[in-house]
């Protein structure tokens, strides 16, 4: 039986209106829960599927993170405590989130299970981190540091994000101004210099050519964009198809240093803090690969899994892995020959998350250069396909 999310009003035992959201399997359902926490239901009415459909982003999870450490390190009652946190939640989704997670607590269940049933949102390693946490009882400090790996990782988009958006954003204009002058300002020129029966310049007839093709044809253009754009959603919805788009993106100097710096920075956080909850090395080995976000990185931890459960010490199953440099595979080989494994992952994580930092903030400063020359080549282009006849007929006019 599916599960439903109800808003709420009711009035606790001293009078006070208390609003918040209750799940249940039905109306009834949801009423006993609300009745059960001590509160006396005054309007009660499911949520709309819209708004169940609203997206969770990273940083309303690390929120709710560090406010969960808070609660569990500050002995609350966790069903109280996540309701209260419920109530002051914007977001209307994470806001049902939380009150199911708090209703699942209440009934009996474990933070872990209470979790799972929003693998979609908090993810595998984000679960099965805090299940190893739960059973190892260092869950508020676990929290912790989900809560900044979680942070970090936000800020490193926003970093990336923010650097790619201004290049973006050019190359966006500049192609439609290109649109805009082929379609328009070039074959208008064009023909009113065919009509005084001038012969034009090759350059001028190319583009007159390619402006008449996107004014005659601008809906196969259309069509081959949105065709171009399916394939590559289409390919990169398999394994083999991702595999091969990350390796041309790894191919691209700039791009390969901000994703392997990311890529090993969420492998060392995710790695770290997988032991620091309790778990195995196979299993954090495991969980940190799939959390690297890229297929190259985790095609080859699955042959270091491989070769740590066949017996190889990490040292040595970590020669094989190109994509780590030098300096990870030895902080991680010293971390393990000293036991201190989830320090060692800490100071590597580190070392990329500033690493990946400074490639973004250097990326427009890479970019700008070659922008600038794109752009004065294409207004070069332009303007020699217009004033080229018109020197020519000066010419003639002079003689």
């Amino acid at each position: 039986m599916s599960v439903m999310t109800f808003d709420y009003r009711a009035v606790d035992r001293s009078g006070k209106a208390v609003r918040g959201q209750q799940s249940g399997a039905s109306e009834g359902e949801a009423y006993r829960k609300i009745v059960a926490a001590g509160l006396t239901p005054v309007m009660i009415k499911p949520v709309r599927a819209s708004t169940r459909r609203a997206k969770v982003r990273l940083g309303e999870v690390a929120q709710f993170t560090n406010q969960l450490s808070v609660l569990v390190g500050a002995r609350v009652p966790l069903s109280e405590g996540l309701l209260s946190i419920a109530e002051q939640e914007s977001n209307v989704a994470m806001r049902a989130i939380v009150s199911d997670i708090a209703s699942s607590i209440e009934s009996g269940e474990n933070i872990a299970n209470a979790l799972e049933k929003h693998r979609a949102v908090f993810g595998d390693v984000y679960i099965e981190t805090v299940r190893a946490a739960e059973k190892a009882g260092s869950l508020g400090k676990v929290l912790e540091h989900l809560s900044e790996m979680l942070e970090r990782t936000e800020e490193t988009r926003r970093q990336v994000k923010g650097a790619l958006t201004y290049p973006v954003m050019v190359i966006i204009v500049l192609v439609l101004a290109v649109v805009f002058l082929l379609g328009f300002v070039v074959p208008k020129f064009g023909r009113m210099f065919k009509s005084r029966g001038m012969d034009l310049p090759a350059l001028t007839q190319a583009l007159m050519a390619a402006g008449d093709s996107l004014q005659t044809y601008w809906w196969a253009y259309l069509l081959g964009l949105g065709g171009a754009i399916f394939a590559v959603r289409r390919v990169w919805s398999s394994k083999r198809g991702q595999e091969r788009i990350d390796d041309l993106l790894h191919k691209v100097p700039v791009i390969k240093g901000i994703l392997q710096g990311a890529a090993v920075s969420r492998f060392a956080h995710v790695l770290g803090l997988s032991l620091s909850s309790g778990l195995g090395l196979i299993e954090s080995l495991e969980l940190a690969g799939k959390a690297s976000g890229r297929p190259k990185l985790r095609a080859q931890i699955d042959g270091v899994v491989t070769g740590v459960r066949g017996g190889a010490r990490l040292s040595d199953a970590l020669r094989s892995c190109d994509y780590f440099t030098g300096f990870t595979k030895r902080m991680l080989g010293a971390g393990e020959n000293a036991g201190e494994m989830p320090r060692m992952c800490s100071i590597v994580a580190r070392q990329y998350d500033r690493t990946t930092a400074h490639v973004a903030k250097a990326i427009a400063t890479l970019i700008e250069p070659v922008l600038v020359v794109g752009i004065a080549g294409v207004v070069l282009i332009v303007a020699l396909a217009i004033f080229l006849p018109m020197w020519n007929m000066v010419n003639l006019v002079g003689r």
